[in-house]
């Protein structure tokens, strides 16, 4: 599938995405309301942080930083989800950004936290790492981190039980998280990693630059 092709599936789960997330109990996203909370509560967010919400969706993680009365900057590809995140949190900026692709001026600057809920499955692990590489050299304040809620599992070993456990729903296309793998990776370029596993299939990655 193209990245033209995954718009449009994109721009067309929109219309449901918050259903068919919030009311799952399996994979992929079993226990997705609790992974969006672990986000928010290792932010401990304030008043004075600036937030980049990467591949915000419907905006729900979006939504949860802008009751606390943080700046919110919402970042996703997919014209209708944004529509649908704007509607929902007319406090946020947001903008139609490819991650890799060019990126806009607008999020050319440094945030106390960088956040994302439910996208990095979609690259490879050196492409991950290349971007959490990029968000962490060029886009995050002294201090802060970056805090990632995805389909995840904590080592490799984990996935691939999984992966037989529910073959019929695993998207062969997709690069889930084994935490052992991504935590190493890290470590080689200079990248501090910690994982929190959250239900069967959700965990938090919580990034640093290493000391």
């Amino acid at each position: 599938m193209n990245n033209l092709e995954r718009q449009e599936l994109f721009d067309e789960w929109a219309k449901h995405y918050d259903r068919a997330v919030q009311d799952a109990i399996t994979f992929p996203f079993d226990g997705y309301d609790n992974v969006l909370t672990h986000i928010i509560q290792s932010a401990n967010p304030n008043p004075t942080m600036h937030i980049l919400d990467v591949g915000t969706g419907t905006g729900n993680v979006a939504a949860s930083f802008v009751k606390h009365g943080c700046r919110v900057v919402g970042i996703d590809f997919s014209t209708e989800m944004l529509e649908q995140a704007q509607a929902k949190v007319p406090q946020a900026q947001f903008l139609q950004v490819d991650l890799l692709g060019e990126w806009p001026p607008a999020i050319q600057q440094t945030f106390d936290y960088i956040v994302s809920a439910y996208v990095w499955h979609e690259f490879s692990l050196p492409t991950k790492i290349q971007l959490l590489q990029r968000f962490a050299s060029q886009h995050l304040k002294k201090g802060g981190a970056i805090i990632i809620g995805d389909i995840a599992f904590p080592n490799a070993v984990a996935r691939e039980q999984a992966h037989q456990q529910w073959h019929n729903q695993w998207d062969e296309s997709e690069y889930y998280w084994a935490a052992d793998e991504a935590i190493a990776a890290c470590a080689d370029v200079g990248l501090s990693m910690m994982y929190t596993q959250i239900s069967s299939c959700g965990g938090v990655l919580h990034v640093t630059l290493a000391i």
